[in-house]
């Protein structure tokens, strides 16, 4: 059988705000943190952000012997107190939550040996960056690692079998960290491209807000197949254009998590979009979610960032209006239905000129 091989889209240059991330550069070694590449090793880790998945995070370290540490803003304990001592400090925050945090810890430093796992899926409103390049210009000395994948929180508690990905541009960082939460239930993989790997899971969010409008209407299998496969090359486009590597989003962190939570009533996301299907309010329904959606916020960043880069995002554009009630889910179905005829990979394609 002839292998199926994912189209080919040619990556554009970093925009000024997204450094670009070469997967093929030599990737450098941080001595300090070969001991936790160690299995034997027990490391300290504090996981900040006690939410669904921080608490799974902090399961599966547990599982595997380490020292676990949460840490919340309700808790008594200073937040230096949580993190003294830490080998690994996983931010488990939401997007709001990612500069107050990075803020409190450079303020009180932390040390050189430290490595800062980011599980955010979000862009930051104000500057449109990912939380992974937010704390690396907060802390450029340390190694920051990205952990994104298909991983829903109330499966991973459960015990059931899943993988995810660990991506930083520092390999001993993204070992130490593939060491510490790899288990007989999460199979772990280590990723040069953090960047991708992290657009990957904040994307997707918002696609998962689409496919829960295409479920929620009843369209079919055969709408929600034709709404995943052109929401690949839309996430796709936005990733290469800040400097990710596209094979990254044929993987686990693009693919594998776009299925994830384009298909369950897990995926706070999708219930977003099912609810907007069922004609309910956008604030009642995140009232009913009691935690964050961050596809809401995603999208109106995205926009924001798609305007500014000149970059297709025809599903997303639909989404965005449906969340600001310019249009009925109907409507932003219809709109999709009704664009103007052309090539399965036009859009790749004259993106692979302009760069000619």
């Amino acid at each position: 059988m002839t292998p199926v091989i994912a189209p080919k889209i040619a990556s554009k240059s970093a925009s000024s705000t997204t450094a670009p991330v070469d997967p093929i550069v030599s990737i450098p070694k941080f001595q300090p943190f070969t001991n936790l590449q160690d299995p034997s090793h027990l490391a300290n880790v504090t996981i900040i952000g006690s939410g669904a998945w921080g608490s799974a995070l902090a399961t599966l370290a547990r599982q595997n012997d380490h020292q676990v540490h949460m840490w919340s803003r309700r808790n008594d304990e200073s937040l230096e107190d949580a993190v003294s001592g830490a080998d690994i400090i996983v931010s488990a925050v939401s997007m709001k939550g990612v500069a107050p945090t990075i803020a409190k810890l450079k303020a009180m430093g932390l040390p050189a040996s430290t490595i800062i796992v980011t599980a955010t899926k979000g862009l930051d409103p104000e500057t449109t960056k990912t939380p992974s390049q937010m704390w690396q210009e907060g802390f450029p000395s340390l190694p920051v690692v990205v952990l994104s994948g298909p991983n829903l929180s109330k499966e991973i508690e459960k015990g059931l079998p899943a993988a995810t990905v660990v991506a930083s541009t520092h390999l001993d960082a993204a070992e130490a960290t593939q060491v510490v939460f790899a288990s007989e239930v999460l199979r772990v993989y280590v990723n040069p491209d953090p960047i991708g790997t992290e657009l990957g899971g904040t994307l997707k969010n918002v696609m998962a807000i689409a496919a829960g409008v295409c479920d929620g209407l009843s369209l079919g299998t055969n709408a929600r197949s034709a709404l995943l496969t052109r929401a690949l090359p839309e996430m796709i486009r936005v990733g290469t254009q800040l400097g990710a590597q596209p094979e990254t989003f044929v993987g686990l962190a693009g693919l594998g998590d776009l299925l994830a939570t384009c298909s369950s009533p897990l995926s706070r996301n999708y219930r977003v979009g099912f609810g907007l299907s069922q004609g309910k309010a956008l604030e009642d329904i995140l009232d009913e979610l009691k935690s964050t959606a961050e596809g809401v916020n995603t999208a109106n960043v995205l926009m924001e960032l798609a305007r500014r880069e000149k970059i297709p995002m025809p599903i997303a554009r639909q989404v965005y209006r449906l969340l600001h009630g310019k249009i009925t889910p109907e409507e932003a179905v219809q709109a999709l239905m009704d664009r103007e005829l052309k090539q399965e990979f036009e859009d790749e394609l004259l993106q692979a000129n302009d760069e000619a």
